[in-house]
């Protein structure tokens, strides 16, 4: 990976979201300390995603439905209406009283890490999808959320499509 395209698509990314009104915030340090509980859980997170980590503190859309799930989140040490792992918990409600089916909701989420909610025309997620090699991005949405379909080959390229799929 070409580390130096990944940090321009970041910038880019960040310039883009700040002139598109979008409440983003830098991190005053340039660490990310996730949760043990992530790092055991999802091996292999690309680089550019943990860049990302490193330098965003916030980022969510003007209109608020829509919003990047960062180190706070995942960390559980902010106020937020839904945790980073909210579908998975729905997911596992709706398959109460099925272990199988729930053995097989958290296999699915072990190997896709969510990275960004939406709450806008229902619950939908965009996730790194980790069985593959590169970090690809797929999207899901409600009533069936581990039914995705890929949107990128990679972070850097997740944002640059939004940033080209915007108003």
């Amino acid at each position: 990976m070409n580390n130096g395209k990944e940090k321009t698509h970041l910038r880019e990314f960040m310039a883009w979201a700040g002139e598109k009104g979008w409440d983003i915030m830098s991190k005053s340090g340039s660490q990310s300390h996730l949760n043990s509980s992530i790092t055991s859980r999802y091996k292999g997170l690309p680089d550019e995603y943990l860049e990302f980590l490193n330098v965003v503190e916030k980022c969510v859309a003007p209109d608020e439905q829509t919003w990047f799930i960062c180190e706070a989140e995942f960390n559980n040490s902010t106020e937020t209406a839904f945790q980073w792992n909210e579908f998975e918990m729905l997911s596992l409600e709706a398959a109460e009283g099925d272990s199988i089916w729930q053995s097989e909701i958290t296999a699915w989420w072990d190997h896709h890490l969510p990275i960004v909610m939406s709450v806008e025309d229902g619950y939908s997620f965009y996730a790194i999808d980790l069985t593959t090699d590169s970090g690809a991005i797929v999207r899901g949405c409600e009533p069936e959320f581990e039914e995705v379909e890929k949107v990128s080959d990679s972070f850097g390229e997740f944002l640059a499509w939004m940033m080209s799929n915007s108003d």
